[in-house]
């Protein structure tokens, strides 16, 4: 399957030191393909919105959708996903640690499953350039959220993900579900891809969560999810081939 248009969904914070060099990275990596980058700018104090609204004052595929207040990470890629244009999303971090070069990585890993079944291809950290104590909160988050909800992935919290704008759409809505995303996929039926990423030092700046912040609300997060998961309902996915067009995905709401 080949994405020819994407919209490149980047939700940042207090980010004004990596957010011009971010933004021609994406357009550098994708230069074949017809693409969108929307900022969203979730409560920014510093430059931030000033920087992006002076590259878009002559780059027309570049938009800026700002919160007056600091919503989350998840509400803020949910206002950049609202607003995209085309049908396939991908999402990377505002802070410059998820390289825009890996996105035709996401795209690439497309071609080994039927494309109907497919809404989400998830990024799969290699190399982290975090801290230790990080990289181990992550490494015991994630085993604890695979043990509970199963659904396969190993690092979710990564934040370079390719999916299918209506999919996305279509999932319950809770903050921090951007970690959530792969379990949610899956519980809608969709079939979820990995793909291994690169990743590199923050570019400048630091981070908007500590290890104890992402402990507290990931607990309650995590009981959330596997209650709807649980709770969902729906029918599994059903393909069908039909004689005059494209295979075609029923027992979906």
């Amino acid at each position: 399957m080949s994405v020819t248009s994407l919209s490149v969904v980047i939700p940042c914070h207090n980010e004004e030191g990596a957010i011009a060099g971010l933004i021609a990275e994406c357009f550098a990596a994708l230069p074949e393909r017809e693409i969108e980058v929307i900022i969203v700018d979730d409560g920014s104090q510093d430059a931030t919105a000033a920087r992006v609204l002076e590259l878009a004052a002559h780059e027309p595929r570049l938009r800026l959708i700002r919160h007056a207040l600091c919503s989350g990470q998840s509400a803020a890629i949910r206002s950049g996903v609202n607003a995209a244009r085309y049908d396939w999303v991908a999402t990377l971090d505002g802070d410059g640690q998820n390289p825009p070069d890996q996105i035709p990585m996401l795209i690439a890993a497309l071609a080994i499953a039927p494309a109907a079944k497919v809404g989400l291809v998830q990024g799969q950290r290699l190399g982290r350039r975090d801290t230790a104590s990080k990289r181990f909160a992550s490494r015991l988050a994630n085993g604890l959220r695979n043990a509970v909800l199963q659904d396969g992935v190993a690092d979710s919290g990564c934040g370079l993900k390719l999916f299918r704008r209506e999919a996305w759409r279509a999932m319950p809505f809770f903050d921090h579900i951007h970690r959530f995303t792969p379990a949610m996929m899956r519980r809608d039926g969709w079939e979820v891809l990995v793909a291994p990423v690169s990743h590199r030092a923050r570019l400048s700046g630091r981070s908007n969560y500590s290890n104890l912040q992402r402990a507290l609300v990931g607990a309650v997060d995590l009981l959330g999810a596997a209650w709807l998961i649980r709770r969902s309902g729906r029918p599994r996915p059903v393909l069908t081939e039909s004689p005059t067009s494209e295979p075609l995905l029923l027992g979906r709401d």
